[in-house]
């Protein structure tokens, strides 16, 4: 895979930027993805989201590294004494952290530095999201957290996919969080964005008091077309199938912009990631 998403490269091939002339910046700690390939590369330290127990008063010091944490550090990436890893909890910031100790019962690191690094964008956007099918959920999910989304708030529509009520409603939204939290890891976002309980649209509209965008099929301007509104802006994005009249009459009440991406028919969770990147062109940090 190309180094532009995780420091590694088996060169100039379908899927590496370098392959088309174009040269990505690696994040912090990696590297580019070089035409000659692997050699020379750096590989960045693996980042691993903790839950709890970081502090910058623990610099110098060793403690107990999350169970989940060490079992992937040691199990699945097979790292041992002394190789390097990256701690966050979510909060801000970053641990530059090294194996000291393994065994069967775990693992402990040393903690080496506290980095204040954020990497959020100056926009606040609540994706809005109509419940899609669970691949398609997931996508969204992690893409939006990638283009640096605030929050995510899943919705129930007239055609959104079905939410099981209860524990199986309750392990849905554990896992969605799940999904942010591993974009987290990947992406280099130290603040993992909120992902709130599903709402129904209709009281979640009535309820917001932000700016908002809707995107509706025979909406006369494109997004591009559409002056920056105040902060914080909510991105109303329906299911499969999209928002019925009733919804988008909902929206509209509520002062939403109705607006298109173009001409063509887009899967909800492509509309989702492809509103987000012009999103952050236009008003964001990717200006």
């Amino acid at each position: 895979m190309c180094g532009f998403a995780a420091s590694r490269c088996a060169g100039p091939a379908f899927g590496c930027p370098a392959a088309f002339g174009l040269v990505f910046a690696a994040p912090r700690g990696g590297s580019q993805c070089p035409s000659g390939g692997r050699a020379g590369t750096e590989v960045a330290a693996p980042r691993f989201f903790v839950p709890a127990g970081l502090a910058p008063g623990q610099v110098g010091t060793t403690i107990a590294l999350h169970e989940a944490a060490a079992h992937h550090a040691t199990r699945v990436l097979r790292l041992a004494g002394g190789d390097a890893l990256t701690l966050f909890d979510g909060t801000g910031g970053e641990y530059a952290v090294r194996l000291a100790h393994v065994d069967k019962r775990g693992a402990t690191v040393r903690v080496e530095a506290f980095l204040p690094i954020d990497r959020e964008s100056p926009l606040a956007v609540t994706l809005a999201q109509g419940i899609a099918a669970n691949d398609a959920m997931d996508y969204a999910i992690r893409k939006a957290t990638e283009l640096g989304v605030t929050s995510i708030q899943p919705l129930v529509t007239a055609r959104s996919a079905p939410l099981p009520p209860g524990e199986r409603g309750d392990r849905r939204l554990a896992h969605w969080r799940g999904v942010a939290i591993a974009a987290c890891e990947q992406s280099g976002r130290n603040r993992v964005p909120e992902v709130r309980p599903a709402q129904g649209v209709t009281p979640w509209l009535e309820a917001w008091t932000g700016s908002g965008i809707v995107f509706a099929p025979d909406a006369e301007r494109s997004l591009a077309a559409l002056a920056q509104p105040p902060a914080p802006i909510a991105l109303l994005i329906g299911p499969e199938g999209g928002f019925d009249e009733r919804e988008l009459r909902a929206a509209r009440a509520r002062h939403f912009h109705p607006v298109r991406l173009g001409p063509r028919v887009l899967r909800t969770e492509t509309a989702a990631a492809a509103a987000l990147a012009v999103l952050q062109s236009m008003w964001g940090d990717g200006r």
